[in-house]
């Protein structure tokens, strides 16, 4: 029997109950499939903080390295804002993690499944059949450029300083997993920068395009000033396949994008390097409001492990599967964010019940 080591990082907020969830799929997909997932949990984030003063501990990094697949939550909440150290804060374990691994091709799709056409902001003829994947640069620019910090300035005052860096190496690989992509997809690529104000933008725009003339011909590729780019996200999404962007602008796009799909709690995301273990996680929040009281939607975290499966374990019949009944479930029942009249609302457990049984019937 083909076993997997998959690590759980449930986090704050909402993360625990999301994640167990998530863990009854799991168990599915061993008896349906004849796998075994070896799995363990660990600490981030704010729990990590709390249980041992750092978001992100040395064991557990050094555990998570040895996984097949890690599967993350979410982080943070207001029990921590602003009262720890900067560099202790819960964003720096995710932060820290992303690094050490060196998942530098965060995969965001931004899907919107037919029975949530009309939970959109937009009209339904806009995102009905939307089926965007932002290939996002996750371990340089700016969020981890040197130098940055809060200096005093000798005249009086302070200043914040982060500097947005990209070599061209960081810029080819990224690129080759965007035209990779696109080939399995319907062949088209934008590049999202800002090549007009900015040198690493003009940089990028360079490297993009040398290595689409040298490798990826076949593939189309539109070049976009990234501003545009949110533009035309709410102008005429149905335009995109693909978008190829760095830090910054595919961590602002993609969750303008995660909007016309009718929720953030839809949407999974991948983390992709060149070895090692795959991260996993929903683009949504710890969303502390509603943390412990049944109501969150775990669809995203499911459909993050659904891209586990697909990506890091080689099981893309089973993902397949987990994406189908996610979409079944919806024909029925809502958790209280994509609710709407004629749909039974369900709280987390609910919306769970609901996917074991359209896989169940699969």
């Amino acid at each position: 029997m083909t076993s997997y080591n998959i690590m759980l990082l449930p986090g704050d907020g909402i993360g625990p109950e999301i994640t167990a969830e998530v863990r009854r799929v799991m168990a599915w997909v061993e008896g349906a499939h004849g796998v075994t997932f070896n799995v363990s949990e660990g600490l981030i984030g704010g729990a990590a903080y709390d249980a041992e003063g750092v978001p992100l501990s040395d064991a557990t990094l050094a555990r998570a390295k040895e996984a097949d697949a890690i599967l993350l939550a979410c982080v943070g909440g207001p029990k921590w804002d602003g009262k720890t150290e900067y560099n202790k804060r819960p964003e720096a374990g995710l932060l820290r993690l992303r690094k050490e691994l060196d998942v530098f091709a965060n995969l965001r799709p931004a899907l919107c499944f037919d029975a949530l056409a009309d939970a959109s902001s937009l009209k339904r003829e806009f995102v009905a059949g939307l089926d965007i994947l932002f290939v996002r640069e996750l371990s340089g620019g700016v969020y981890f450029g040197e130098p940055r910090g809060i200096e005093a300035l000798p005249e009086g005052g302070r200043v914040g300083i982060n500097t947005q860096r990209y070599t061209d190496r960081e810029i080819i690989r990224i690129a080759r997993v965007a035209f990779e992509m696109a080939r399995k997809r319907r062949g088209l690529v934008h590049s999202a920068e800002k090549a007009n104000v900015m040198e690493s933008g003009l940089l990028w725009r360079e490297e993009v395009t040398k290595l689409h003339a040298a490798e990826y011909a076949d593939v189309k590729l539109e070049h976009i000033l990234a501003d545009n780019c949110a533009m035309q996200l709410v102008k005429a999404p149905k335009q995109f396949d693909v978008i190829l962007t760095d830090n910054l602008f595919g961590d602002i796009l993609s969750d303008a994008a995660a909007m016309l799909t009718g929720s953030l709690g839809m949407l999974p995301s991948a983390s992709l390097g060149d070895g090692g273990p795959g991260l996993y996680e929903p683009v949504h929040g710890s969303a502390p409001d509603i943390a412990g009281k049944g109501i969150a939607n775990p669809l995203a975290a499911i459909l993050s492990f659904a891209m586990a499966l697909r990506y890091s374990l080689d099981m893309g019949d089973a993902a397949d599967q987990v994406e189908a009944a996610v979409s079944k479930a919806l024909n029925d029942v809502r958790t209280g964010d994509i609710w709407a009249e004629g749909f039974d609302r369900v709280g987390t457990t609910g919306m769970g019940d609901a996917v074991l049984k359209a896989l169940a019937q699969s």
